[in-house]
């Protein structure tokens, strides 16, 4: 399992573009973030909170997302994020530029 405990320990931007493609699904507080990512990775990524929040935090100042205050599924105050336009193109950017990374990592390992 990979554990994003800290921005260290994935390729630069992954976490971002993780938070971003889950939101293109649609409205979702911070908890259903880190579940629907660890649950569509078979348990293999999981997003702890003192990554969660600063992420969500980057993504909001630049624009990519917006959050609203509403009422959770347990009847308990929650944030919701929802993508912006501006977080649709990144997203877009992100997922280009990510395989382009693995497209030269898997050059390197398959290098005889």
């Amino acid at each position: 399992m990979v554990r994003f405990a800290s921005r260290n320990e994935m390729l630069p931007g992954t976490l971002d573009m993780l938070i971003l493609k889950t939101l293109s699904l649609g409205r979702m507080h911070g908890y259903g973030i880190a579940q629907r990512i660890q649950q569509v990775s078979g348990e293999v990524l999981q997003v702890e909170e003192g990554s969660l929040y600063p992420a969500l935090q980057r993504l909001l100042v630049n624009g990519w997302v917006r959050a609203e205050w509403g009422t959770s599924e347990n009847n308990r105050r929650a944030r919701y994020y929802t993508l912006t336009a501006a977080g649709r193109r990144q997203l877009g950017a992100e997922v280009a530029s990510f395989h382009e990374t693995i497209a030269g990592i898997l050059r390197v390992l398959e290098t005889a």
